[in-house]
């Protein structure tokens, strides 16, 4: 079955298994440029303001996340400093 609106590919097809192997390596390397293409084609872009807006989320955990080692690694380093003197 297909997704809707997709169109069945010729790239779906198996090379034959007999013949030259030269040949078979060129045909496969061919199939797999194929199929890599038609891949590309179902790639959905986002729009400028969906990638904003990602961009926007990933910094802010990432400063997030960072605060958040930054404040456990200073915790740790009073409790060892604390224990072993310093």
């Amino acid at each position: 079955m297909t997704e809707l609106g997709a169109q069945p590919s010729k790239a779906r097809r198996q090379e034959p298994k007999g013949g030259n192997p030269v040949s078979r390596f060129f045909g496969s390397i061919g199939l797999f440029i194929t199929q890599v293409l038609d891949e590309l084609r179902k790639v959905v872009r986002p729009t400028r303001s969906e990638l904003v807006n990602y961009t926007l989320v990933v910094i802010v955990f990432v400063t997030v996340m960072m605060l958040f080692v930054s404040l456990v690694d200073f915790g740790f380093t009073r409790l060892v400093m604390w224990v072993f003197g310093g």
